[in-house]
């Protein structure tokens, strides 16, 4: 397997609190039960709770995907929760994407030895020229594949190798008929806030994650690497032989 597109923040500061902190505790209780006899009991009880805490983040492949939606859910709580220290310190986004780097290896672990058969690519409607009248959501074939946004090169892409491909512009729908197409895997391509969310209302399917580029700002005109999908589709899904599947939008979203 080829190396899989990665995330320009890594994966370490999100390991360094998810797992460093409770391993840190979990040493100075076991020190504290060592050279105290009082208390002893209490203190080897908070060493075992915090072991247990950090067990989870060593689980990987098929036990880590037997225990995602318990294991995503709890990841998503640190992450929630050390997200205000991270805005104080300018590092908000870096912090997501650091998660989202632990959870695309988790992932990418998982699809090594047996790739995805039912895979489905989530993309937001802002990756659509601001100013194009392309009706995309009535068909997204109906894009004028000027070159100007990545909607042409994600239809072109999804026809030659038959993905199955949603575009949104509104995350509770796009959960829904996710969970509806209910896809063993599922390609995410987002805003780092979005993505965060997504991994966590979705903790039940494996979900492999790529940020986009935001050169004039939030839902505006925004793009992302197409060869990056396309590595990602080729190394976590297995080749459909099926006839080629259409793009769809979301339905009924205003």
């Amino acid at each position: 397997m080829r190396s899989l597109p990665s995330f320009s923040t890594p994966e370490w500061p999100f390991l360094a609190v998810r797992r460093g902190i409770p391993l840190g505790l979990a040493f100075l209780a076991i020190l504290g039960a060592l050279l105290h006899a009082q208390g002893r009991g209490w203190l080897v009880l908070a060493a075992v709770g915090f072991l247990a805490e950090a067990w989870p983040s060593f689980k990987h492949g098929e036990a880590y995907l037997r225990n995602r939606r318990a294991i995503v859910r709890w990841d998503g709580f640190w992450t929630f929760a050390f997200r205000p220290v991270a805005r104080f310190l300018g590092k908000e986004e870096a912090w997501i994407l650091s998660f989202c780097a632990w959870n695309n290896r988790r992932v990418r672990e998982v699809f090594e030895t047996r790739r995805a058969k039912n895979a489905l690519i989530l993309l937001p409607h802002c990756i659509q020229l601001a100013r194009c009248k392309a009706d995309i959501f009535e068909d997204p074939k109906n894009c004028y594949e000027c070159g100007l946004c990545p909607v042409g090169d994600t239809i072109e892409s999804s026809l030659k190798k038959r993905w199955n491909v949603r575009i949104s512009n509104r995350s509770h729908k796009a959960y829904r008929e996710a969970r509806e197409f209910q896809p063993d895997l599922i390609v995410a391509v987002s805003c780092s806030d979005r993505l965060l969310k997504g991994l966590t209302k979705l903790a039940e399917v494996p979900c492999y994650v790529l940020p986009l580029q935001l050169p004039h700002g939030m839902c505006v005109d925004t793009t992302f690497s197409i060869p990056n999908l396309i590595t990602a589709m080729d190394d976590l899904v297995e080749t459909r032989t099926t006839p080629p599947a259409r793009i769809q939008p979301l339905e009924g979203i205003a």
